[in-house]
């Protein structure tokens, strides 16, 4: 949970380094809280504008992310347009955001660290 809260507080810092731990942890909460949302709206019709809310207000911090994690990975964050390819692109950004990151400093700044920030 101290990673999800760690990238929301870097709500639109798109420079720097994210590993490996802060980007899919991340996912994992966001993914979670999505689908818990989705459900609740297919019961209670407030809970679409619920969905909405949370959806559009994690836009920014989620893709910030993303690059971050592309960063860690030496690659620019304009890979990112690569999940906009039907199909491939998708797959292609899965294997960019697993991979692991470089372990030394890049052009993007130093590693990022092995905990999440208190």
């Amino acid at each position: 949970m101290n990673w999800y809260l760690a990238v929301l507080k870097q709500y639109a810092e798109f420079s720097g380094r994210a590993g490996r731990p802060e980007f899919w942890m991340f996912f994992l909460f966001h993914f979670i809280i999505l689908v818990v949302l989705i459900l609740l709206s297919s019961r209670m019709s407030f809970f679409n504008i619920v969905y909405l809310i949370y959806a559009l207000g994690t836009i920014i911090p989620y893709i910030a992310v993303v690059i971050r994690r592309l960063h860690d990975t030496d690659k620019s964050g304009w890979f990112i347009l690569i999940g906009l390819i039907p199909v491939v692109g998708g797959i292609i950004l899965l294997v960019l955001l697993a991979l692991p990151g470089n372990d030394g400093d890049n052009r993007f700044g130093a590693p990022p660290g092995a905990h999440p920030p208190v």
